[in-house]
């Protein structure tokens, strides 16, 4: 049988695989917390990979029975406490640890599934209704871990996880459409009169891009009041997430809004840099006391 610590480790391995950004910017947060944010990001990954990497064009039925069987699988082993899944075992360590509410991961199973059958979304509040799952509440499962000192962080780390959803979302254009996915609000292409499946940069497209990360600072904005409700130990993760994920845009700003010849990515020696400086600056201020 798995060790918590195997199994810590497995949620770990995803991480630093598939989601570098995010690694990275756990790096900056104290040891005790950073296996608690890993086993988060091993659940979610774990979800994800049977909407999008369940064998080779498996149908639709067999991936939602797939991610069906998982979810009940996750609540009964929250219920007895303990799991010998691979990954499971410690996100359940986890969610009890912090007493995250379980509904949160509900929310996060009802977003996965659309996916298997929702292609677009039409306005930008339908979209929100898809990202209060896939990332408005992934801020939310955060917070007991960061402990901030006022409920009022809820909001902000929910516009935070939006933030990055919306991040991801415009810098992968491409490879969701390869999945038949857009997740480009429908209004706002025909509102500039672009079209993503041309593949190429055109005015229109850079247009619509330039808006939807107009839209995405705004909620980095909002974000930002909530890191003054984190404590020190805990801010320095956050802000370095916040740095390097806005530095995707930035990449993309740089490019034109072409997203589609080439990815837009924050280098690793930049990823490095930022969150040694942020933990160097931490340790500082609390020897300074």
């Amino acid at each position: 049988m798995i060790t918590l610590e195997q199994s810590y480790a497995r949620c770990r391995t995803l991480n630093r695989r598939y989601g570098t950004t995010y690694y990275w910017s756990t790096k900056a947060l104290p040891r005790v917390k950073r296996h608690h944010v890993w086993a988060l990001y091993g659940f979610c990954r774990y979800a994800d990979d049977i909407v999008d990497d369940l064998g080779s064009g498996a149908p639709t039925d067999v991936r939602a029975k797939a991610l069906a069987d998982f979810g009940d699988r996750f609540f009964v082993d929250l219920e007895e406490g303990d799991s010998d899944d691979d990954v499971l075992k410690a996100v359940v360590h986890t969610v009890r640890a912090f007493r995250i509410d379980p509904d949160c991961f509900r929310r996060f199973l009802r977003s996965m599934t659309m996916d298997l059958t929702v292609s677009a979304y039409e306005t930008w509040d339908d979209l929100l209704v898809y990202m209060d799952g896939s990332a408005a509440v992934i801020g939310e499962m955060m917070l007991p871990i960061l402990e901030p000192t006022s409920a009022a962080a809820t909001a902000h780390a929910q516009d935070l996880g939006n933030a990055f959803q919306l991040t991801n979302f415009l810098r992968d254009v491409n490879e969701d459409l390869d999945r038949g996915r857009v997740y480009v609000p429908q209004a706002d292409l025909r509102r500039f009169g672009a079209d993503p499946w041309l593949r190429r940069a055109t005015p229109e497209w850079q247009a619509v891009m330039a808006f939807e990360i107009e839209r995405c600072r705004a909620l980095y904005r909002s974000a930002d009041i909530g890191l003054a409700l984190l404590p020190p130990s805990s801010v320095r993760g956050i802000r370095a997430a916040r740095i390097l994920y806005a530095g995707i845009l930035e990449r993309i700003e740089a490019q034109g809004g072409d997203v589609f010849s080439r990815r837009a990515r924050v280098p690793t020696w930049r990823k490095a840099l930022t969150v040694g400086r942020l933990a160097a600056g931490g340790r500082r201020r609390e020897a300074l006391g």
